[in-house]
C-alpha cells in the first residue's frame, strides 16, 4: 500500500538524511507538492508556533500523503488528543515539544501507538491506508509501523535524560530544539557554544546506543549544519516556508536594487 509508506522513516532506516521543511505561513495544500518537488522528505506542520488549527493541519497532512511527502505535525502540548486528532486525520507522525523526562516521552509514545505498544484509540478507516477496508488488527500494525514519533529535547534537563528517553519504546527520534536549549542555558542564539556541541554529542550517542535517530532544529548556518550532520545528525529540520520565502525575496530585491537605471 503506497500511502502507508513513511518516506522520512525509510530514509532514516537506510542511514540517509531525512530532510524536513517547516510550515508556519503557508495556508494552501499545494505546499506539500512544492516541498516534495524541492527535495524534502517530510513536512513539519507547526501547530506550536503558528495559528494553524486542527482542520487546516489535517488538510495539509492529507495533501502530503497524496504528494508522497511525510506529514509530521508539531502539536502544541502533551495531551493525548493533541496527537490522536492529527494522526486520525492524515498525519504520519507527531513532534512533541518540550519533553524533559522519560515519563513525558512514554506519555507521548502511548498516545501515538495502537495497542499493544501504546493506548491510542481506534477511530476506524485510516487516511494513511487510503481509507481501504483493512482488518483492524492488520491496519493498526501497519499504521504503528509507519508512524514516526519525535520528541523534542529543549532544556539541559532533557539533554541529561537523553539516554533514558532514547530507551522508551515507541519513540523514534530525539530532536534537539536548539533555539530553546540555548535560551534555557542563557546563551540565546549562540549555536557554536561548546555546551551546545556537547548536547549534540550526548543525544547522538544515546540514539546510536538505543537504535533511535538524532535530529536537529533551529540551526540553519550552512557550515554549522554540515558540522552537526558530520557528527551524526540524521533527522534535519532544514528551515521553514517563511525563511525560504524571505531569503529568495530579499535576494531578488537586492539584485534589482543593484541594477543601474
Amino acid at each position: 500500500m503506497d500511502q502507508v509508506t513513511n518516506h522520512a522513516k525509510q530514509r532514516l532506516a537506510a542511514g540517509e538524511l531525512a530532510l524536513g521543511m517547516g510550515v508556519r505561513q503557508s495556508r494552501t495544500v499545494d505546499i506539500a507538492t512544492i516541498a516534495k518537488t524541492c527535495g524534502f522528505d517530510w513536512l513539519f506542520i507547526d501547530m506550536e508556533h503558528s495559528s494553524l488549527d486542527v482542520d487546516l493541519a489535517s488538510q495539509l497532512a492529507m495533501a502530503s500523503l497524496g504528494a508522497g511527502i511525510t506529514p509530521l505535525v508539531r502539536v502544541p502540548g502533551h495531551e493525548h488528543y493533541h496527537a490522536s486528532r492529527l494522526l486520525d486525520n492524515g498525519a504520519q507522525g507527531i513532534v512533541a515539544p518540550h519533553v524533559d523526562t522519560v515519563e513525558e516521552a512514554k506519555r507521548i509514545a502511548s498516545a501515538c501507538r495502537y495497542p499493544p505498544i501504546g493506548h491510542r484509540s481506534i477511530a476506524g478507516a485510516q487516511p494513511q491506508l487510503g481509507f481501504r477496508s483493512v482488518p483492524v488488527g492488520e491496519a493498526t500494525k501497519l499504521v504503528n509501523a509507519a508512524t514516526l514519533v519525535v520528541v523534542m529535547l529543549e532544556t539541559p534537563k532533557a539533554i541529561a535524560n537523553a539516554d533514558a528517553i532514547a530507551q522508551v519504546e515507541g519513540v523514534d527520534v530525539l530532536l534537539i530544539g536548539t533555539n530553546d536549549l540555548c535560551a534555557e542555558i542563557g546563551i540565546h542564539g549562540n549555536f557554536t557554544d561548546p555546551r551546545i556541541e556537547d548536547a549534540y554529542r550526548t543525544v547522538i550517542a544515546a540514539c546510536r546506543k538505543h537504535g533511535k535517530y538524532p535530529g536537529m532544529g533551529g540551526v540553519y548556518e550552512p557550515k554549522l549544519m554540515e558540522k552537526y550532520v558530520g557528527m551524526g545528525m540524521r533527522f534535519i529540520l532544514s528551515g521553514n516556508d517563511l525563511s525560504f520565502l524571505m531569503a529568495g525575496a530579499r535576494a531578488r530585491a537586492e539584485l534589482l536594487r543593484g541594477v543601474k537605471i
